[in-house]
Parts: C-alpha cells; sequence; structure tokens
C-alpha cells in the first residue's frame, strides 16, 4: 500500500470517508470516516481503523466484536477526498450481525456468487466433509472433474440448441460450478481469470 495520509484531501474536521469493500467479493461493506492517524494505522496493517464521529477515538474495526477487517489495499478516488478500502472480514461487518451494513434491501446476485462459490468449495477441499459431492469430487481427481467438465459443457450445447431460458441457465451454473471445482483443484485462483478476461476487454 503505497498510499500517504498526506496525499489525501481532508475536510474541515480532518476527515475524509471511507468505503469499505470485500476484498475478493467486492461486495460494499460499511461507510466510516479517517483521520490521518486512523489512516496511518490501517497502511501498517493489519486490521483497518476508524475514526468515530460520535466517541470521538480511535477504532480499531472488530477490537469489541472480535469480527476484524484484514487490510487489503486502500485506494484514493480521482480527487483523494474519498477512500476505497480493501479488506477481508473475519465475521459479520454490521453490528446488527448481518454480513454488511446495507442488508436492507433487495440487491441482486453479481459476480460476487462466483466468489463465494469458489471459497465453499476450497473449504470443502480442506475439511473433506463426509457426504459432500465436492468433497467426493476433488478427491476423484483431475480426470474425474474434467470429465464432469465436457459432460456440462455438452449439456450446455444441448440447451443452446433447444433456445429454452432456464434449461440454459441451469446448465451454464453447472457448468461454471464444475468449472471452479477444477480451478480449485489445480490451484489456479479465480483472480487469474479475472486478469485474462481483462485482458482480453482491452
Amino acid at each position: 500500500m503505497k498510499l500517504q495520509p498526506d496525499a489525501v484531501h481532508w475536510n474541515d474536521q480532518g476527515l475524509v470517508p471511507a468505503i469499505v469493500q470485500h476484498a475478493r467479493t467486492r461486495q460494499v461493506l460499511m461507510l466510516a470516516f479517517m483521520n490521518r492517524d486512523s489512516l496511518a494505522r490501517t497502511l501498517r496493517g493489519p486490521h483497518v481503523w476508524f475514526w468515530s464521529r460520535t466517541r470521538q477515538e480511535l477504532w480499531e474495526k472488530g477490537a469489541t466484536s472480535g469480527n476484524y477487517l484484514d487490510v487489503r489495499d486502500v485506494i484514493p478516488d480521482c480527487d483523494g477526498d474519498t477512500l476505497l478500502v480493501l479488506a477481508e472480514p473475519t465475521g459479520p461487518v454490521c453490528h446488527t450481525g448481518e454480513e454488511n451494513c446495507f442488508y436492507q434491501g433487495d440487491i441482486a446476485a453479481g459476480p460476487e456468487v462466483l466468489e463465494e462459490l469458489a471459497a465453499v468449495i476450497a473449504q470443502r477441499n480442506r475439511d473433506r466433509p463426509e457426504g459432500s459431492y465436492t468433497a467426493k469430487l476433488l478427491s476423484e481427481g483431475i480426470d474425474r472433474i474434467v470429465k464432469k467438465i465436457g459432460e456440462e459443457a455438452a449439456e450446455v450445447v444441448i440447451a443452446g440448441k433447444n433456445g429454452a431460458p432456464t434449461e440454459i441457465a441451469w446448465e451454464v451454473a453447472d457448468l461454471l460450478y464444475h468449472t471452479l471445482v477444477l480451478l480449485e483443484a489445480t490451484g489456479v485462483p479465480l483472480d487469474d481469470v479475472y486478469a485474462e478476461l481483462i485482458k482480453r476487454r482491452k
């Protein structure tokens, strides 16, 4: 993290708003404020610090609840008067127990679902719980996994030929799931796929 506190445009109270975003899923988690001291502590890591306007004191997020925010990066906006904090939460972020502070609306599922599913697959790989299809698939090895991907790809082709939207969505979801299992089995991060897509977009 190369950001320097002197590069930030502080408001009249010496504060700057900080938007916290999940480093993996990109889900917006919360909004708070930082002063120079809390930003400096955040940049040192490992946790995110804020300035509490109500208590008028420094605030290490999670110090009381145990639900810390492990900082990954801090990025200023184009004007330097707002910060984007990328962090990995160790538990629910909101004081209500919800995973984020913007739970009071219906937010359509987006790309973060892939990240969440990849995390579940990784956990199944670590724990290998009895009765888990994912754990069984991983234990059977690459040959079994790629065979399933071939089968699911063929199902996508058939669904596409049938022109049935619901069937297409179902089969593509199956293909994506098994592809994520392959990534886990081969140790290829989903971020590498994103990076390749970005290169192709450019």
